[in-house]
């Protein structure tokens, strides 16, 4: 295994640090505005089948 220098290391992680294409800030505020719509949506739905359930459970408990 080949030693490297840790100056050239850090040297190295730093250049292609520079190489990384970072989002703009309006790329992830719509990122973050998505993300939060589709929470949401994934919460009603679940809600939605937490109460479907809820209620066929119920109705066979006290329909027996």
């Amino acid at each position: 295994m080949a030693k490297t220098n840790p100056f050239q290391f850090l040297q190295e992680v730093r250049e292609e640090g520079a190489k990384i294409a970072w989002p703009s800030r309006k790329e992830i505020i719509v990122s973050t505005i998505m993300v939060l719509i589709m929470v949401a949506l994934a919460s009603l739905f679940f809600l939605a089948v937490d109460a479907v359930i809820k209620w066929v459970v119920d109705t066979v408990i006290v329909g027996i």
